[in-house]
């Protein structure tokens, strides 16, 4: 197996603090997805990043290669609304895991 890391970037820096309700429902979908991925253990982790220059979301996915990546991201409820949410994925060679 491959890993990968998946980066939602918001619409605007101030998302967690400022986001619309129309933006929360999305993000419940989101969550939602992402906590599915995690159940069939295709996503190791998720959550958002508090980053001070800010927010974004990331999560580390095991998968086959880049296209389960690539399909994964296209169906995220975030990208499918279609609000401004961007999404970034990065492979992970040779990455050390926990024994």
């Amino acid at each position: 197996m491959k890993y990968f890391l998946y980066k939602l970037v918001p619409p605007r820096p101030t998302f967690p603090q400022d986001m619309t309700e129309a933006e929360g429902k999305i993000m419940q979908g989101h969550v939602a997805y992402w906590q599915d991925l995690a159940d069939r253990r295709i996503t190791i982790i998720f959550g958002p990043v508090l980053d001070p220059d800010g927010a974004y979301g990331i999560a580390i996915v095991e998968a086959k290669d880049e296209i389960v990546i690539l399909e994964i991201g296209k169906n995220d409820p975030a990208i499918k609304a279609e609000v401004g949410f961007k999404s970034e994925h990065y492979s992970m060679p040779d990455p050390i895991l926990r024994g």
